[in-house]
């Protein structure tokens, strides 16, 4: 999909992105007519009900992908692990230098 997107004008005055993309879905009829139902309830076409359905989708599992949700405990424990930081052992400190010596070329 490209970064530039066609403007096009609604009857408000308002610009949205044209709709220049074409997506092809195979469905069961029971499927079809499920979608059908809701996208009628919604007032909307099946069409647009299928496309905000899955705008929603992929961005709620983007949002699971990159967002971390901790438990109040959890959330407690990562800061104050943060605010106040453990002295790097031996296993760390060595790890360190392997890696700083990878980066350096040596």
């Amino acid at each position: 999909m490209s970064a530039v997107h066609a403007l096009a004008t609604t009857r408000s005055g308002l610009h949205r992105a044209a709709k220049t993309e074409r997506l092809e879905v195979r469905a069961t009829a029971e499927q079809k007519e499920l979608l059908l139902q809701a996208a009628g309830l919604q007032g909307q076409s099946l069409s647009e009900f299928v496309v905000r359905s899955a705008q929603e989708a992929a961005r709620r599992a983007l949002r699971k992908q990159n967002v971390l949700e901790l438990s109040a405990r959890d959330s407690r424990a990562f800061v104050e692990a943060l605010l106040n930081p453990q002295p790097a052992g031996p296993q760390l400190r060595q790890a360190a230098a392997r890696y700083k010596a990878f980066v350096s070329g040596q």
